[in-house]
């Protein structure tokens, strides 16, 4: 049985038709960049994000880039982030010229850990982007109360958390402005690229709406240098057919990872820990395990893709280097690029196939305890740890 990491055609296969039915309404009314389906897309993915206002872009790393521009970051300014998360976050920091600053997580949920934020705080500071990791929100509420003492902008990456919740509150309407990414494999995913940045202030969704537009106020009048980021008609078509089944999706992401978390359980793999009054919808189902390469290639052997979020942190990225930072700044973010591993999770994904990974990654996770024990044999408590510190 082959077991795939994501299984895209399985979902397409239920929505064929309402798919064809509304790409072939986009060219009927050969309005390709732009017109209803654009409009009515973002009405409707402002309202499931519970704010006044969507704006679609080119991409999710768009989305970033613009809405830092939107709020006047630039040169000399600072960003905080974490260094657990996709390199588009730093980017898209970096390419306004401001300087990413990079905190560690949280060892239980993974997300920014909001007291490493306050102490990374400078006079240069500007803004905080909270990365909704995996599917799980960042802790937002602490991280809020932080930007409303310092006076900063709070950003939230939305990229792999379509739908979930922070104190009954969406992803999209819980800081100043945040960015969706709409690639294929996500919650919500496009049949190509896109991406949409959410807001309840006006003036950030019209700044959004003319950077994404070369600057554009008319058609030839440009108030300022903008760029080429427009959602296309044809991917908001497919966008908004999806939007209905979002939800449902989400739910079906969650029963997944309960099938995972009860074949899991007395294995020594640690499942990904649900913080209080959040709501996780799961893009990833991320374990951590000791031998983790040898896990995956367990799994690999049997026919289970699997995936790595991610091998190296962005602070330790070459692209990022000159930064300056090393090797043990963020310990957290590099046990976690050591012993992460991301199993199959797609809405589809079958109890049979989920009970088959959780055998196989217990039985790779009872091999890789034989071990531990006879090292634990071998090495005193110091010298254990100064090794496990090299490794991570």
């Amino acid at each position: 049985m082959h077991i795939p990491f994501v299984d895209l055609k399985a979902q397409y296969e239920t929505l064929k038709d309402d798919v064809a039915e509304a790409i072939l309404g986009v060219l009927d009314s050969a309005q390709f960049v732009g017109g209803e389906a654009l409009a009515s897309f973002e009405r409707d993915f402002a309202a499931y994000c519970q704010v006044r206002y969507a704006r679609g872009v080119a991409n999710g790393t768009d989305g970033l880039h613009l809405a830092l521009r939107a709020l006047g970051i630039g040169h000399g300014d600072e960003v905080i982030t974490t260094a657990h998360t996709f390199i588009a976050t730093a980017a898209a920091i970096v390419a306004t010229g401001a300087r990413p600053v990079f905190v560690d997580i949280d060892p239980d949920t993974y997300t920014i850990d909001p007291e490493m934020i306050e102490r990374a705080v400078t006079d240069r500071t500007r803004a905080i982007i909270a990365v909704h990791l995996f599917g799980q929100p960042a802790d937002m509420g602490p991280i809020k109360d932080i930007a409303r003492r310092r006076g900063l902008y709070v950003l939230e990456d939305a990229a792999q958390a379509h739908g979930a919740e922070y104190q009954g509150v969406r992803t999209g309407a819980l800081g100043d402005v945040a960015c969706f990414s709409f690639y294929p494999a996500k919650n919500l995913g496009a049949y190509g690229d896109g991406g949409a940045v959410t807001t309840n202030n006006a003036a950030i969704a019209q700044r959004i709406e003319r950077l994404r537009d070369h600057g554009r106020t008319t058609h030839y009048s440009h108030a300022e240098i903008g760029f080429n980021s427009r959602l296309d008609a044809l991917q908001a078509a497919v966008l908004q057919v999806k939007l209905r089944r979002l939800d449902e999706w989400n739910t079906n992401r969650r029963r997944a990872a309960e099938w995972y978390a009860t074949e899991l359980a007395q294995s020594g793999i640690e499942t990904p820990f649900v913080r209080e009054g959040s709501t996780h919808v799961y893009h990833l189902y991320v374990i951590t395990t000791n031998d983790r390469d040898a896990m995956r290639t367990k799994l690999d052997e049997a026919g289970v893709a699997t995936g790595i979020h991610y091998p190296l942190p962005l602070h330790l990225q070459p692209a990022l280097e000159h930064l300056g930072y090393r090797q043990g700044d963020l310990p957290c973010c590099e046990a976690m690029a050591a012993r992460s591993l991301s199993l199959p999770m797609f809405p589809e994904l079958t109890r049979d196939q989920v009970r088959r990974v959780a055998a196989i990654a217990r039985a790779a996770a009872e091999q890789d305890g034989h071990k531990n024990l006879q090292r634990k044999s071998t090495y005193s408590s110091a010298a254990l740890q100064a090794d496990v510190g090299k490794e991570w």
